[in-house]
């Protein structure tokens, strides 16, 4: 009898066995990627160091700081359109527009390029990454106003200003996402919309000083690193990351065969290629219809004043509807509006357009950290995510502004440029609805 008990008990064991290792039913879909599978599974942080706490006094304050670094950084990006404007005319007179617009794509694109070497760095030394890139920036303005030659504005404005905000900026997303969770989307609107605001400050004071006033390029410059410098300094006390530093890949290879982080990353190549075109164009677009060159470098201004409310509302809407959803909405319409640049002829219909313009890029630059963030359920990994989707990007803000440069160069009119750049936000746009395709919730639904 003993031999039965015993078959019987290693039968109910195999039974128990085999039931407890069933695979999961079809239909039941794991929100994970399929990268995050592949990988060794990471701890519970939860149960670690407890759950994000999407807000209070601590988390605002950090989301406060990371906005001061887009106030600071984006914001005089976004005012590159007036020193184009200035350059082509003074100090770089013999040059062409699309050689001048290789100083600011060279930013933008180190800027962003090097963002996926600043994540990892921050994960292993925490808030010295942010404070060495905070002290190098304001260097990088303070040696802007020195130059004379386009070797130097390659360099300071070039090289040393994209590097500088590449250690700060990707930091700042990756440590205000490790204090929101629900509230991320919003959170990060609200991070960008700094940008928003210095790029309403910035191209309206630097118009002033440099078309309207005595001081002259050095000094107009040197004040805007006086502002500049504050902003650095309460961030290198207000940014400290909620999870301690880990040893992590400045690269996670495998996220380049997982299909959403595949998709986001093309979409985001073609969004970046036509989108930087009315923050480069459109204060010159406006001299050549008639527009005062200080009201033209207004213009921009407005385009940052509008993009706040272009980052920030889309950024709640993203938490309830969808970040892809969000994401790819706001391509298709931004494609549509540049489309629409010629058409506006006189200083009403310039003024609506940067409105316009404004409302709809600005949702592209919430929304394109937001939707990297959904590749991933580990917030360890985020600042890894996030860098790699904007390097890839990095390469079509190089060649995106210069490319438009020698369309106005060649052709002689913007009709050219802004069919190019808004070809290449529509594009954008389609690749993230197919991207939507191949996740568990389908093209309708909410990710």
């Amino acid at each position: 009898m003993a031999a039965p008990e015993k078959h019987q008990t290693f039968s109910q064991e195999t039974s128990s066995r085999s039931s407890s290792e069933k695979p999961p039913l079809p239909d039941q879909k794991s929100p994970l990627p399929d990268v995050e599978k592949t990988s060794e599974t990471p701890p519970n942080l939860d149960d670690l160091y407890g759950p994000a706490p999407d807000g209070g006094a601590r988390a605002w304050i950090v989301a406060l700081g990371a906005a001061c670094i887009f106030f600071a950084c984006l914001g005089i990006v976004n005012s590159f359109g007036v020193f184009l404007q200035y350059y082509h005319t003074h100090q770089l007179s013999s040059y062409t527009p699309d050689q001048i617009a290789w100083i600011g794509s060279l930013t933008a694109c180190i800027q962003f390029l090097f963002g996926a070497i600043s994540g990892p760095l921050f994960d292993r030394f925490g808030p010295w990454v942010i404070r060495i890139g905070a002290v190098l920036y304001v260097l990088a303005v303070m040696l802007t106003s020195l130059c004379q030659e386009y070797y130097q504005f390659m360099l300071a404005q070039g090289v040393l200003t994209g590097l500088a905000s590449a250690m700060i900026q990707v930091p700042a997303f990756a440590v205000v996402s490790q204090y929101f969770d629900k509230k991320r989307a919003a959170a990060l609107g609200l991070v960008v919309s700094g940008s928003s605001i210095g790029g309403i400050v910035f191209p309206i004071a630097l118009g002033k000083m440099l078309n309207d006033s005595s001081l002259g390029f050095g000094w107009s410059v040197r004040i805007m690193g006086f502002i500049v410098a504050p902003m650095m300094l309460f961030c290198c006390f207000s940014l400290k990351a909620r999870l301690p530093p880990r040893q992590t890949q400045f690269f996670l290879l495998k996220a380049f065969t997982e299909p959403r982080f595949l998709g986001l990353v093309v979409a985001g190549f073609f969004v970046l290629l036509g989108m930087f075109t009315p923050l480069f164009y459109l204060p010159s677009y406006a001299t050549s219809k008639g527009m005062d060159k200080v009201l033209a470098s207004y213009l921009l201004a407005i385009v940052n004043g509008a993009s706040t409310f272009g980052r920030i509302l889309p950024g709640i809407l993203a938490d309830k509807y969808g970040k892809l959803n969000i994401y790819g909405l706001g391509s298709l319409a931004t494609g549509i509006v540049v489309l629409c640049l010629t058409k506006a002829t006189n200083t009403a219909g310039l003024v609506v357009y940067a409105v316009f313009i404004g409302l709809t890029s600005g949702t592209l630059v919430s929304a394109n950290s937001a939707a990297f963030s959904t590749c991933t359920n580990n917030p360890q990994n985020l600042g890894t995510y996030i860098g790699m989707g904007l390097a890839v990007g990095s390469i079509a803000i190089l060649v995106g502004p210069p490319v438009n440069g020698i369309l106005l160069e060649k052709y002689g009119g913007y009709l050219e440029l802004s069919l190019f750049s808004g070809i290449m936000c529509l594009a954008g746009g389609f690749v993230i609805m197919a991207t939507k395709m191949t996740t568990p919730e389908g093209l309708f639904g909410r990710v």
